[in-house]
């Protein structure tokens, strides 16, 4: 017996995809994924129109789906995060509904509660056998963990995995085993792996991010929450990793061995976890080939879904057991609420992805950002965008100083006894305009592009469209 079929055309035909269906796409391929387009450029060809596209993530590589809005194919969209290139055709009113965005957790929560059903998902899987059972570990376009796609496959109506590395049944490492899959379809490539993750990720040389990285690890070293059983998250961004690589110093010092690094994993993370700051790796996404080989060969090294990396509906998610959390924002405003949906000047380029999430589940939340970008403060009046309440940030490390939010008194006074530059978010925000001018305010246009919704399913803000001048 086999599930293999001819191509992603019969595939499609196969699974019943009718218009005004919802198709879903995870985005462990990044900006290397060729199966999205590969799938829509099919959908488009057999003459359907109207239809939903759930993507854990849309990137630049995707533009192709705006001649499929164009065009009626694509009439709504769903994404945690959407890249700047169709993030700007969106701002400018491209799509009639609008964008539906949820986070890492929000996403799989909303799929199991049958609030966001998938009619057909199709899993692009690096590795396969012709029964489905598929892995993202092996295979010339190996990404690691699948985390982000397990939803999709336990609860769409039908599951078409596509591989370019398909191997005989039984495949011995599953991530997605055969009783979710329907159809499978080998083709030449499901990505480009330059694009699906890079050779290594950069710690920081810029003078003004090792300044907040230090600080960064001043404030978690001080906290009260550095000491044996430790858990940590970070991101891939320059200043981040080396926030974690002065951390990694203080933890071999101290003697301490944390519990387990979360998240999207990087080869700095691998790093620690060789060095004994802690004990294991969760990982929803491999972020470089560092991480995607350890992934493969250390069982310390384990594969999550998102519903345990965060879903609020799943019985227990790793994220409520987080200590600290390092995060980025494009702005934040004096309540501490953080925008990471738009830029400045309210074009979607981003979204929540994780970030609303941790900083709901971690005890100690933390954004790192420069007081400025492009001569724009960082700290305003109000966010452009709500992406994660205020009541959810403990503190704002820039270059400038350390601004605390009035809510932990504890974590201010800790912080202050250690002698660390803390400061008013007010008056950081003072401090930044002296330097930069005060921003004009940015004019939004009268019509809905965006809906945020929170973690547990609820309108958390708007975004709404770029008027053309």
């Amino acid at each position: 017996m086999s599930k293999l079929v001819k191509s992603i055309q019969e595939a499609v035909m196969l699974a019943g995809l009718k218009d005004g269906m919802t198709v879903s796409f995870h985005h462990h391929l990044r900006n290397g994924d060729f199966v999205l387009n590969m799938v829509m450029e099919q959908i488009a060809a057999q003459g359907h129109k109207d239809i939903y596209v759930n993507a854990s993530s849309l990137f630049d590589v995707h533009m192709p789906l705006l001649e499929h809005i164009k065009n009626g194919v694509v009439t709504g969209i769903g994404a945690d995060y959407i890249a700047a290139g169709l993030g700007r055709a969106i701002s400018q009113g491209v799509l009639n509904k609008p964008v539906q965005f949820r986070t890492h957790g929000g996403r799989p929560s909303d799929i199991s509660k049958g609030v966001s059903p998938i009619d057909v998902a199709f899993i692009a899987a690096p590795t396969a056998d012709p029964m489905g059972n598929c892995t993202g570990k092996y295979g010339k376009s190996a990404c690691g963990s699948l985390g982000y796609a397990f939803a999709d496959a336990m609860y769409a109506k039908k599951v078409v995995v596509i591989t370019d590395n398909l191997v005989p049944y039984p495949l011995q490492d599953v991530s997605i085993s055969e009783d979710w899959v329907d159809f499978v379809v080998q083709v030449d490539a499901i990505g480009d792996p330059k694009g699906i993750v890079s050779g290594t990720t950069q710690i920081t040389r810029d003078p003004v991010g090792l300044v907040m990285a230090s600080h960064a690890a001043q404030v978690i070293a001080h906290s009260g929450l550095l000491k044996d059983g430790f858990s940590f998250q970070t991101g891939a961004g320059g200043a981040s990793l080396a926030a974690a690589k002065f951390l990694k110093d203080i933890m071999l010092k101290e003697g301490i061995q944390g519990s387990f690094g979360l998240g999207g994993i990087t080869g700095y993370m691998v790093d620690m976890l060789h060095a004994g700051c802690f004990q294991a790796l969760m990982d929803v996404q491999c972020f470089d080939l560092k991480a995607v080989e350890s992934i493969r060969t250390d069982p310390r090294h384990r594969e999550i879904s998102a519903m345990q990396y965060a879903s609020p509906n799943s019985r227990s998610a790793a994220v409520d057991s987080l200590d600290v959390v390092i995060l980025g924002a494009t702005e934040i405003d004096t309540d501490f609420n953080v925008n990471v949906h738009t830029d400045s000047n309210g074009y979607i380029m981003g979204g929540s992805g994780g970030h609303s999430d941790t900083a709901a589940g971690a005890k100690l939340s933390m954004i790192i950002a420069p007081m400025f970008r492009a001569r724009l403060p960082i700290v305003t009046d109000h966010v452009n965008c709500i992406s994660t309440p205020g009541k959810d940030i403990d503190v704002l490390v820039t270059q400038g100083g350390i601004a605390v939010n009035p809510k932990n008194a504890e974590l201010k006074a800790r912080l202050q006894a250690a002698g660390l530059p803390i400061v008013d978010i007010q008056q950081l925000k003072e401090k930044t305009e002296r330097i930069t001018g005060t921003p004009q305010k940015i004019v939004k246009g009268d019509r809905v592009v965006a809906e945020v919704i929170s973690r547990d399913g609820q309108l958390q803000d708007q975004i709404y469209n770029v008027p053309q001048v």
